[in-house]
């Protein structure tokens, strides 16, 4: 039996979270708000200005429940955690590997076409979902060129090389993307990918989602085992969870880009939810950002069938699946790192 530990993210600004017994308690003033097992969590993230009493964050770094906090907005300040518990061995065996041993070229040429192969099947499910409502000439010439550039990875070995053909599939997945938005079209227009800060609604949509995916992936990969920080596909640099973005590559697709299409074309968010800064950045109100969360640890919730595994899992347990399924190539027991291909 899987257990599915969730998330904890508290938005409700000046708030105060405690310890009491085997729970969690948030407390306004004297009111309480809510109050969970600890045993259900495995990470909190905190947006803004909230405060987390020093038992609880000792706690959770003995316990393994990672605590975040970000900005209102999402941008990430800080993480508290415990001392590593990862295996040694293993962490030097990624270590190896990622100064560019045999095993290299093929994690990087899996991860791209984990991330290509989702992105067309974003296209053709949008194609068969939304016939008529969108320009389904743009969209199949889209598929044509992403299946050309799996066939292109496929065929290559340069890691240099591969990540090129990952950025033009990207751009070429993005240069639709617009014809995905079938409802609130003059609200929600995408014209191409911004990050910081995001220029429209669309963006910033998906900027904040795919920051709490990387969240999620850091801390599959540290339960497993592996060092979020050394990546293949991205390159190492300071302050950066590399290997957390390598493995975000295909849950984005199929996870974070579909989550942000339901949310606008099921107008569970609305253009009126959003403001525009003096400098063109484009943020979502605290009503949407709630909207936001709750849909996204909804979508963990849904099961999802994995081909590899030959196994049914929460979209959650995958994420901490496909970092065991890399730790488990790392180690030398699987020939192949298989990524998750959506179907």
């Amino acid at each position: 039996m899987k257990r599915l530990l969730n998330t904890l993210f508290v938005t409700t600004q000046k708030v105060y979270l405690k310890k009491e017994g085997e729970t969690i308690v948030v407390k306004d003033g004297s009111k309480t708000m809510l109050q969970i097992p600890l045993i259900n969590l495995s990470g909190i993230v905190c947006f803004g200005n909230i405060r987390v009493s020093p038992f609880l964050l000792g706690y959770g770094t003995r316990m393994g429940i990672s605590i975040s906090f970000l900005s209102e907005n999402g941008k990430f300040l800080a993480r508290v955690q415990g001392p590593v518990a990862g295996n040694v061995l293993l962490r030097k065996a990624q270590y190896r590997i990622s100064d560019y041993n045999e095993a290299f070229p093929g994690i990087v040429q899996n991860l791209v076409i984990g991330k290509i192969s989702n992105c067309r099947t974003v296209l053709q499910r949008a194609v068969r979902d939304h016939a008529g409502k969108i320009d389904e000439t743009r969209l199949h010439s889209a598929i044509n060129k992403l299946e050309r550039s799996i066939e292109k990875t496929r065929n290559e070995k340069d890691p240099d090389i591969l990540r090129g053909i990952e950025g033009e599939a990207s751009r070429k997945y993005f240069s639709v993307f617009n014809e995905l938005i079938v409802a609130q079209k003059s609200d929600f227009i995408f014209k191409d990918r911004s990050r910081r800060p995001p220029l429209d609604r669309v963006n910033a949509l998906l900027s904040f989602v795919y920051t709490l995916l990387y969240h999620d992936m850091r801390s599959a990969l540290e339960c497993t085992g592996l060092d979020p920080g050394v990546g293949f596909l991205h390159r190492d640099r300071p302050g950066r969870l590399s290997l957390a973005l390598d493995l975000m590559e295909e849950f984005r697709p199929f996870f974070a880009d579909r989550l942000v299409l339901s949310l606008i074309n099921l107008k569970q968010v609305e253009g009126e939810q959003f403001k525009v800064l003096d400098n063109g950045a484009v943020f979502m109100n605290d009503a949407a950002r709630k909207t936001v969360l709750m849909a996204y640890q909804k979508r963990k919730q849904e099961a999802v069938t994995h081909p590899f595994v030959n196994d049914t899992m929460h979209i959650g347990i995958l994420f901490h699946t496909q970092a065991m399924l890399l730790a488990r190539h790392i180690r030398g027991d699987l020939d192949a790192y298989p990524p998750f291909l959506w179907r």
